[in-house]
């Protein structure tokens, strides 16, 4: 560590899991951290995600990923079915071939779980402080440092500041603006114990159902002894963006033309969440000077791709590559992450935002979508993810 790293000290706001892993990424580069999370205890809510290689990677770099793989449910495969004949559409294999070519596994996990793994390496690091409770509501950037501004005016100093504070960031607000577009589609999600999941859909992969306007997502979590269950639906009314409960009677009307085999999952959940989501249209950058945004807070998109927790893992070792690349300076450091994080991210939200018209086609178009992937080899499947999961930390400091 030299003098000129050990110098700098960067406020994280935000302690879910790009907030966490920022943190972390920095120490690794000698910088001082005070991570301010509105919420009173550092944790996670939800329910499942996906991992793909790429998010493995970056939970290396960051000394969280054996952690993360002993509480993962490592796949066999990924799978699409038609949710209207129940035929199978894709099965793409996550076995030894796979992790080979991308360097890691896919794994589904619950939010809980990789959250905590990434917490124990930062309660560890001697570089972090944390401080809850703490409601951020303004920003200062200044020469040569920020202010943050918590609810109950207290200031916070220090060189730079890392919004990291989900998708309706504070930080974003006051740097670029809240331009959020609420989507019209509705995701409920739910977890189901292992003794009341349908056995023929107890299958070690995420499947998804894909039916008109409308698809289901199941996969094992915690050893198999739960199941993740996500249902997605076009709303038939205007939606504002935001959680609230959910119902299973609203569920059903929108799944009544689906293959009895998918929609006996609908029965399962004894309580469910629902989603209405939002993403946003890329934007040229994130922040200005000693400043900038990391994961939901800069680019927050919809659920398709199941690249939300992996994209905010890759900053936070992009970012923490940047500022080292820049020998500490931080605002190159920051306008670099940028430079690399922006085109990577805007990719994603736009093939998220294709990859949720494909799944819910219905007529001629679904015909044409279920004719896409027919006769492929899982080797022409893999070049197809490759811009995907090729991602390492080795490679990250060039454009993908």
């Amino acid at each position: 560590m030299t003098a000129q790293k050990a110098k700098h000290k960067i406020i994280v706001v935000g302690g879910g899991i790009g907030g966490l892993a920022a943190a972390l990424a920095l120490t690794r580069q000698g910088v001082e951290v005070l991570l301010l999370e509105q919420a009173a205890h550092i944790g996670e809510i939800g329910a499942g995600i996906q991992l793909g290689p790429n998010a493995f990677n970056a939970l290396d770099a960051l000394g969280a990923g054996e952690a993360t793989r002993q509480r993962a449910v490592f796949t066999d495969s990924m799978i699409m079915m038609d949710a209207v004949d129940g035929k199978e559409v894709v099965n793409i294999q996550t076995g030894e071939n796979f992790r080979k070519r991308f360097g890691g596994p896919y794994a589904v996990i619950h939010r809980a779980d990789i959250h905590l793994s990434i917490l124990e390496a930062v309660q560890h690091d001697p570089l972090i402080q944390f401080k809850t409770s703490t409601h951020v509501v303004d920003l200062k950037v200044k020469k040569g440092g920020v202010e943050v501004i918590d609810a109950d005016g207290n200031v916070y100093k220090a060189d730079a500041v890392v919004g990291c504070d989900g998708t309706k960031s504070a930080i974003r607000e006051k740097t670029i603006g809240r331009d959020h577009r609420v989507t019209g589609h509705v995701v409920y999600r739910a977890v189901v114990e292992l003794e009341n999941m349908p056995e023929d859909l107890r299958i070690n992969a995420p499947v998804l159902w894909a039916g008109p306007r409308c698809h289901l997502v199941h996969y094992p979590l915690r050893g198999g002894q739960q199941y993740n269950l996500v249902v997605t639906f076009h709303s038939r009314k205007q939606e504002e963006w935001g959680v609230t409960d959910g119902s299973k009677e609203e569920v059903m009307t929108y799944f009544e033309g689906v293959h009895p085999r998918p929609r006996q999952m609908l029965d399962r959940p004894t309580s469910w969440r629902r989603w209405a989501t939002a993403d946003a249209d890329p934007v040229d950058e994130w922040g200005t000077g000693l400043c900038t945004l990391l994961g939901d807070a800069a680019h927050p998109f919809a659920q398709y791709l199941a690249q939300g927790a992996c994209m905010a893992l890759e900053d936070a070792v992009t970012l923490g590559e940047a500022v080292n690349r820049c020998r500490g300076d931080l605002d190159a450091g920051f306008r670099l992450y940028e430079s690399l994080r922006v085109p990577r991210t805007a990719r994603v939200v736009w093939s998220t935002r294709e990859m949720g018209r494909i799944y819910h086609a219905k007529g001629v178009e679904r015909t044409v979508r279920n004719l896409l992937w027919k006769g492929k080899s899982q080797e022409q499947f893999y070049a197809g993810l490759e811009w995907l999961y090729g991602w390492r930390k080795e490679n990250c400091l060039e454009p993908r």
